[in-house]
């Protein structure tokens, strides 16, 4: 199998993860309900995990880092922990389902919403977030990077609005934690969601958010905790807060496994390899008849620009039929369809046929993609 799917969860995984998780299954327990053995080694390696996240992303504290079951969990939990009902709220039309059903819902119950347009690019302008402002305006939330595109989003301008308005900044970091260099402090991010088992090369079921000191956010949950259980009310401090019930012990010793790779190769490495792969087949797959290639492609470098993410079609063909070929033919394992990006497709004039997305990892060769590229031609053509 020659597998460009890593967007929607990356593959292979590193030795250390599935290490991490046979040790895990052998040897914890369950953390904060216990002084045994098991039950403390389950603590250590949950908070050694916070420790390795906090250095990623330059939390003040491990205990800014609580964990969840995937980005979805976690940007439920920022989105209804902090809004209510009069607040004002501003995203994108590049947002992924997990920002944009929770904020319908919201705005059903009383939750004010604007929607930044893109392109037909897929890009949104960076002055509208200023334009967007209202007296009652709570929070910006949006995506590091179109799961469709590739592009990267205008941080910098969301952050500085949210700044001199004195806006919270939620940012969905789904498709570039572990890939791109994200600094709380220095971006001006007040809560970043992350999901374990993409860039961050960890086990499904992990992912978690990083709460900047001082933000508080309502539980989305509450239940036990292993602490202060004669108390009717979750407990207040972080990351208890937002951590109800048992912890996925061993998904997170996975991601912890994940994490130690990371360290030992280099994120810049791993990123720039990926990258590198990308646009090799971008420019392999561009002018071949009949091929659509969707985004922003800037001349020069790419490098911060956009992640290793292109999304094409062919023709007037449905996405779909072209992943089950692409499939049949050469065992190219690729996403075809909405991508759980309705607004974005929108945008694209892809509503109808979806699109095939091509999504790369540092474990990718050239061979494969000249094999996708080979394939593409004779699908094309």
């Amino acid at each position: 199998m020659i597998y460009f799917d890593n967007a929607a969860t990356s593959f292979p995984k590193p030795k250390e993860v599935e290490e991490a998780l046979v040790s895990a299954i052998r040897t914890i327990g369950n953390a904060s309900r216990g002084a045994h053995a098991g039950a403390l080694t389950s603590d250590r390696v949950i908070f050694h995990t916070r420790q390795q996240l906090r250095d990623l992303f330059h939390a003040e504290s491990p205990s800014d880092i609580a964990f969840s079951q995937n980005d979805t969990q976690a940007l439920n939990t920022a989105l209804f922990g902090l809004l209510s009902p009069g607040d004002h709220v501003i995203t994108t039309a590049c947002e992924h389902n997990s920002v944009l059903r929770p904020l319908y819902r919201l705005e059903k119950a009383g939750v004010e919403l604007t929607i930044l347009p893109a392109d037909p690019d897929g890009t949104v302008d960076p002055e509208l977030f200023e334009y967007a402002v209202q007296w009652n305006t709570k929070l910006i939330v949006m995506t590091h990077a179109s799961n469709l595109t590739g592009n990267v989003m205008p941080l910098t301008a969301a952050a500085e609005c949210a700044g001199k308005h004195h806006l919270l900044l939620v940012l969905d970091a789904a498709q570039t934690a572990g890939l791109l260099p994200i600094d709380l402090r220095a971006q001006g991010i007040d809560v970043l969601t992350f999901s374990g088992h993409k860039g961050l090369l960890g086990p499904q079921g992990t992912g978690g958010l990083v709460v900047r000191e001082g933000v508080e956010i309502r539980p989305l949950m509450t239940g036990g905790t292993g602490v202060q259980s004669f108390s009717k009310e979750q407990p207040q401090q972080m990351p208890t807060r937002l951590e109800a019930g048992t912890q996925n012990g061993h998904g997170i010793a996975g991601l912890s496994g994940g994490l130690t790779y990371l360290e030992k190769v280099g994120t810049d490495a791993v990123y720039e390899k990926a990258l590198g792969l990308s646009r090799y087949f971008y420019e392999g797959v561009v002018r071949i008849p009949n091929v659509k290639v969707y985004g922003s492609f800037p001349e020069g470098d790419w490098t911060g620009q956009r992640v290793p993410t292109i999304a094409l079609n062919i023709g007037d063909m449905n996405s779909s039929d072209v992943a089950d070929l692409l499939w049949t033919e050469r065992h190219i394992a690729v996403r075809a369809g909405a991508h759980c990006a309705p607004l974005m497709h929108e945008a694209l004039g892809t509503a109808k046929s979806g699109a095939v997305r091509f999504s790369f990892s540092h474990y990718n060769t050239k061979e494969e993609v000249d094999t996708a590229i080979e394939e593409i031609q004779s699908i094309a053509c």
